[in-house]
């Protein structure tokens, strides 16, 4: 996902709607302070394509439109989101000169070491405030790991896949997804193993 750059100032949620209609570039909106975001590398590049590519061809003959980074999700009344990937089935819901989508039904984040605690933690919660959302993908660009996140009746429950000869159960999309596409063309940086806190999750 794109990292925040800075902290830019405060303002409301109706002078953020203004802003970003008028705006070039992209910014999340967390209770009232405006996030910049800046420019992602090689591999958070490469696998937000493939994500989005493999995507569009699974879901093909559907109803469901498959959207990319600087599509903006309203989680709630005061936060607007940026995610790599999203997808929306049905009519799409919009405001904001339609850079704000208000029914996704999954959203993905590729992370990075410094955005993955935030991924996985306090974005993963203002994501389940958006209430059409059913899977929340945290896909890490330095290793094969991907974190499905599934909403149930009883709250929101976890699956990991490290195997590239896995592939990821996106039910409510119909459909399942494998690591091998979503890392095709990838190459690891051994020199960036996870932390031990990392490991320890």
């Amino acid at each position: 996902r794109p990292m925040i750059a800075e902290r830019v100032r405060q303002m409301t949620v109706e002078e953020y709607l203004e802003f970003v209609e008028n705006s070039e570039d992209w910014y999340e909106y967390i209770d009232g302070e405006l996030c910049q975001m800046t420019s992602t590398k090689f591999n958070h590049n490469v696998i937000t394509f493939n994500l989005g590519f493999r995507l569009g061809i699974l879901l093909a003959d559907s109803d469901c439109q498959v959207l990319g980074t600087g599509q903006g999700i309203q989680a709630g009344e005061t936060r607007f989101l940026i995610p790599d990937v999203s997808v929306v089935c049905g009519k799409p819901h919009t405001e904001a000169d339609t850079r704000i989508l208000l029914n996704p039904i999954l959203v993905a984040e590729v992370t990075s070491p410094s955005s993955r605690d935030y991924d996985r933690g306090s974005k993963r919660e203002y994501y389940g405030d958006v209430p059409s959302l059913q899977a929340y993908l945290v896909i890490d660009q330095h290793r094969a790991l991907v974190e499905l996140f599934t909403r149930s009746e009883t709250g929101w429950h976890i699956q990991s896949f490290s195997n590239l000869d896995e592939a990821v159960p996106l039910d409510a999309l119909g459909c399942s997804l494998p690591l091998g596409e979503i890392y095709s063309g990838v190459e690891f940086e051994a020199e960036t193993p996870p932390t031990s806190a990392e490991g320890a999750q």
